[in-house]
């Protein structure tokens, strides 16, 4: 058994699993490092990104949005207009008081013009839009705003994506959240939400029940060499309970090969594949029924060449131990992973004696754990215990149309686009 009763408690307190009876051989989970974030002290400045030239003004003058005047404007304001029937933006420019031109991108829909970074807090922007009608012609519209104070209440944040590493087939964008995001808000909050994928493949996002997390993923793995670009662009966002968004999170990774576990229970034996290919096969001892393996589709979330397994706090003396652990990659927060277990080579691919952990041989788990990324997949089949929602990365254990009903916002058959 892993760490019982405190993993229990934090899966509690974060929302992840509610009512679980974990099993797990390992540790709790450890603090969560994320990509660092970009705050709205220092705003991105340069070659506005709307593309085009306003021309000269022919039409009737543009609404600019936010109005011309307005003051404590959130630092993540995006700038749009009320264009004629048919009218397209040319281009947006935001600039500051000393002239500097504030980088940026349309949405895809042509909604607003959204800032490459947050705004900076008690500032001065000067916003001009431009818009061709469907005659033609050209209409302006110019606005100059202020941003609010840096607030007092915000929500901590993180990204679980970090910049030039790769990550296997199954990594989902994993996007959290103290305290978690009420329903009403959630909306607002994926909005600000950016995913780009090359080459293109579309995708969604899915909140955990208490809003604590939203994964998202595509409706079939990433394709072996995609290029994930994301933007979680919360800094200053306002929400219904006080708290505005602390920071902006970017990050661009790479997807590498396809690099696949699939457990069976009835046989006792992991497949690996690779790009499709079966590989290797490895006996293996799983949980006993006591403390079964969750059956399911889980992601591989950290990987240690050595560590300790100690479970003294186990209610059950029987599940209390300490042991030294090698090649331990953790599948679920409640401390189930893959590791070496020496003492169980007799009996693996014949017997499960595990606390919940996938057991295989030394020379098995260093063979995998020299091959395996962070976001590769394990399937486990067979188990006498179901994979809970959030004990892990668990995006994948849903089908496409269970996974799309839970995003806060419309999903288009077969999945959404890049917003911007």
């Amino acid at each position: 058994m892993g760490r019982f009763a405190r993993a229990g408690a934090l899966l509690s307190a974060l929302g992840l699993v509610a009512s679980l009876a974990l099993s797990g051989c390992g540790e709790e989970r450890a603090p969560a490092e994320f990509v660092p974030g970009q705050t709205p002290g220092a705003s991105d400045t340069g070659t506005p990104g709307a593309p085009g030239a306003p021309g000269v003004p022919s039409g009737p003058p543009l609404t600019v949005s936010p109005a011309d005047g307005t003051k404590n404007r959130p630092v993540s304001v995006e700038i749009g207009a009320k264009l004629p029937d048919g009218g397209e933006v040319s281009q947006v420019t935001l600039k500051t008081e000393d002239g500097k031109q504030v980088k940026g991108k349309l949405r895809t829909d042509g909604s607003s013009w959204v800032p490459s970074a947050p705004l900076k807090w008690s500032t001065r922007y000067t916003a001009t839009v431009s818009a061709k009608g469907p005659d033609g012609a050209v209409s302006e519209g110019t606005s100059t705003f202020t941003t609010m104070a840096k607030p007092g209440s915000m929500i901590t944040s993180g990204l679980y994506l970090f910049d030039d590493r790769t990550y296997g087939v199954a990594m989902p964008v994993v996007a959290e959240f103290h305290p978690g995001i009420p329903k009403k808000d959630r909306a607002k909050v994926q909005k600000r939400m950016f995913v780009q994928t090359d080459p293109p493949q579309p995708g969604a996002w899915h909140w955990v029940s208490n809003g604590t997390q939203a994964y998202y993923r595509a409706p079939e793995y990433w394709k072996a060499g995609t290029r994930l670009t994301v933007r979680i662009a919360l800094a200053g966002i306002p929400l219904s309970n006080g708290r505005f968004g602390n920071v902006d999170r970017n990050a661009t990774a790479k997807i590498g090969s396809a690099f696949e576990m699939k457990v069976t229970n009835s046989d006792k034996r992991m497949r690996v594949y690779e790009d499709g290919q079966l590989i290797k096969t490895l006996p293996v001892s799983l949980g006993k029924k006591k403390t079964p393996s969750s059956s399911g589709t889980l992601v591989v979330m950290e990987k240690k060449e050595a560590t300790v397994f100690d479970t003294m706090d186990d209610p059950d003396p029987e599940n209390r131990y300490v042991t030294d652990i090698e090649f331990a990659q953790r599948i679920t927060w409640g401390g189930e992973y893959i590791h070496a277990a020496p003492w169980s080579e007799h009996v693996q691919g014949r017997q499960n004696v595990s606390h919940g952990c996938v057991n295989v041989s030394m020379a098995n788990a260093r063979w995998l754990f020299q091959r395996t990324k962070i976001g590769d997949p394990i399937t486990i089949t067979g188990t006498e215990r179901k994979l809970a929602a959030g004990n892990g990365w668990t995006a994948w254990n849903l089908s496409w149309s269970e996974f799309v009903k839970g995003s806060a916002l419309p999903v288009p058959d077969g999945g959404a686009g890049p917003a911007v």
